[in-house]
């Protein structure tokens, strides 16, 4: 009995392909926005990571952020200069520090996530907001399944 032999898709059509341009979609208008505020994807994603947490450590940050930590900590050095984020010792371990969104931070992600919202608005309308939960939801069981993702 022959076995055949199972030959990867074209890349647009596999998995990664596919999520990737499904990435790429949901970015392209939220882009310019980011651009308008000043801050780069990632630097987007530490901002919505500290917001979300109210105050965290780096190390979670950088888990919570889907980045790897030398990259976090550049971030968290500019942001810090840039006065939109404050970077607090641990009173229990002078080793360890926490960052908490400055004043200017939080108007930042204020302002931007006004406009981002528009856009997922839009997202959920031109897709169904059932089949964006939907897929939400199917998306999560995938990485639940197949364990968590890759760090960029």
């Amino acid at each position: 009995m022959s076995q055949r032999t199972r030959r990867l898709p074209p890349y647009r059509d596999s998995l990664a392909g596919t999520l990737l341009a499904a990435r790429e979609a949901v970015m392209a208008p939220i882009r310019p926005m980011l651009r308008d505020a000043g801050v780069t994807e990632q630097q987007w994603r530490v901002l919505r990571v500290i917001n979300d947490a109210g105050s965290i450590e780096p190390t979670a940050l950088a888990e919570a952020a889907l980045l790897f930590a030398p990259s976090v900590t550049r971030i968290l050095k500019e942001l810090v200069e840039r006065g939109l984020i404050v970077r607090t010792p641990d009173p229990e371990d002078g080793r360890r520090s926490f960052v908490t969104l400055a004043e200017p931070g939080r108007a930042l992600l204020d302002e931007t996530s006004k406009r981002t919202i528009r856009q997922l608005d839009r997202y959920a309308a031109a897709f169904g907001q059932e089949r964006l939960a939907a897929l939400l939801t199917e998306l999560g069981a995938l990485i639940a399944a197949i364990g968590p993702a890759e760090q960029d």
